[in-house]
């Protein structure tokens, strides 16, 4: 053995290593939730990258994220064989499919990491590069979770109050700087990497999040809890008009409780042809006019009225029936609301429509009483970009309306919820949201969930809220976070050459470089 090859990168030690950083990170999310993990979940990988060559370290960095993504989000496998009428083995490979191509930025994060790390600089240049790469998820097929994510509910609360200013970059930085400290000193054996983590307790200096506890306002969310395989088989005929007459008198609040001022419907899979029957039109303006409120509900839309050009689409009524606002869901879901080239000729879609669905183009606020409100469609929830347009764009009230039975009792529920939770600290905004099954509940401005309902249950939920003016530093200027360390992670990666075979550095086999 090379007198250069350190017990750390014996390659059994190594494979064992990726695999134990990338369960690590599954279960810091739900629905183990161990967030205490966040700040060591990516310590194993790193402590291993330093001497490997190039591809090696690319290798186990896939071999990493290929766990994480498979692991976190095993519950695709299922939703595409029992919805999207797709064979086992099919499904199966396209699942394969889908955590062998996410895994490849893990594998990039890790092909560049090696050589940082050697570094005087490693710990911030090693945290922005993971930020950077993160961050980039967004713009590629399919994100999900993020490590910032799991300062919702930390041990430390004050890391949270990096999000209204950073987004959930910050949170994410974090973690990230801390994991990479951990690293660097356990393998120098030295205390000095932890220096690099002083400007982190300037967290401590931080204003506190909004206060918690309800609000002045009242709204009722409906869930119905209308599970898909129903619409298979002969309910909708033949139990169609009670479900609706039983939704019209969820959306009523009794006469002992407080008339409420908003009424949210989920996205479900009873559908509504708000636009083009002149039926399901007036259904809903009664739905407003007995509930004595604004309505929010879901429907399907046709792009230019073309049939074969359907979009997800929510509605804003007044209370009186009228029409105030509608939006067309942007970012729509791979594999569910639209099938990726080339995958079209051979896969089907998860949705009950016929028809691929096609994406709006803007957002729109809608203006309830003289207050901006603000609803995104279900997987939007994951673009934090896109949501704080629409406080940008005047919505004081955030609304999110979902149809999570697709993902039966699996964990996406919760991990969905959580996701939802960030944007909320984000934006300084409660978020209503109501769902077809659960999870339905009320988010309050710091993340917390103040009122829930149990899932699958027909039931409607009274929550307070309060609408709120103040604009975040995240909702005035972006994700500036990130383009920031993606900008710093360039030259970085380009004086370490990450390529090049540095010395020290060993293949697979253990022959020095």
């Amino acid at each position: 053995m090379s007198p250069r090859l350190h017990s750390w990168e014996r390659p059994a030690l190594t494979v064992a290593a990726a695999v134990t950083c990338g369960l690590a990170q599954v279960v810091v999310f739900p629905r183990f939730s161990w967030d205490l993990l966040a700040p060591v979940c990516l310590v194993p990988l790193l402590l291993v990258l330093s001497g490997l060559g190039p591809w090696r370290r690319f290798l186990l960095g896939w071999v990493s994220g290929g766990v994480f993504w498979a692991g976190t989000c095993y519950w695709i496998y299922p939703v595409m064989r029992d919805y999207a009428s797709i064979t086992p083995p099919v499904a199966g490979a396209l699942f394969v499919t889908f955590f062998t191509v996410k895994s490849v930025q893990m594998g990039a994060f890790a092909f560049v990491a090696g050589p940082l790390l050697r570094k005087p600089w490693a710990v911030p240049a090693v945290a922005v590069l993971w930020v950077g790469l993160e961050g980039s998820h967004q713009y590629i097929f399919f994100t999900w979770t993020q490590l910032g994510n799991a300062s919702l509910d930390f041990a430390v609360p004050h890391v949270l109050r990096l999000a209204p200013w950073t987004g959930i970059y910050g949170p994410s930085l974090v973690f990230a700087l801390v994991n990479v400290a951990v690293a660097v000193a356990i393998r120098r054996r030295s205390a000095t990497p932890f220096v690099a983590l002083l400007p982190v307790l300037g967290v401590f200096l931080l204003p506190a999040l909004p206060p918690e506890g309800g609000g002045s306002r009242t709204a009722r969310l409906v869930q119905p809890n209308v599970h898909p395989d129903l619409l298979k088989t002969d309910w909708l005929a033949n139990n169609g008009t009670s479900h609706l007459a039983r939704m019209l008198e969820l959306s009523s609040a009794p006469a002992d409780l407080e008339k409420p001022s908003l009424v949210v419907w989920p996205e479900y899979p009873v559908p509504a042809f708000y636009f083009d029957d002149p039926r399901s039109r007036a259904f809903h303006e009664r739905v407003a006019r007995e509930s004595g409120a604004a309505f929010i509900f879901n429907t399907i839309s046709f792009e230019d009225g073309d049939r074969q050009r359907p979009r997800n689409s929510s509605v804003t009524l007044d209370r009186t029936g009228k029409r105030l606002s509608e939006y067309s869901k942007i970012i729509l879901v791979p594999f569910g609301e639209f099938v990726p080239w080339p995958f079209h000729y051979f896969v089907e879609k998860v949705t009950l429509q016929a028809g691929m669905f096609r994406p709006g183009k803007q957002i729109a606020v809608a203006t309830v009483e003289g207050k901006g409100i603000g609803t995104f469609i279900c997987y939007e929830s994951v673009f934090a970009r896109l949501i704080r347009k629409f406080t940008a764009g005047g919505a004081q009230l955030l609304v999110n309306i979902s149809n999570d039975s697709w993902y039966g009792r699996s964990a996406a529920r919760d991990q969905h919820l959580l996701v939802v939770r960030m944007r909320a600290v984000e934006n300084a905004r409660w978020i209503l949201r109501a769902t077809n099954d659960g999870v339905t509940t009320a988010i309050g401005p710091s993340g917390r969930i103040e009122a829930q309902l149990p899932s699958y249950e027909q039931a409607a939920l009274d929550v307070r809220f309060e609408y709120r003016t103040e604009k975040t530093g995240f909702v005035r200027f972006g994700e500036w976070l990130w383009w920031l360390c993606l900008a710093a992670a360039a030259p970085v990666t380009l004086r370490a050459r990450p390529w090049k075979r540095h010395a020290g550095s060993v293949d697979a086999g253990g022959r020095g470089r």
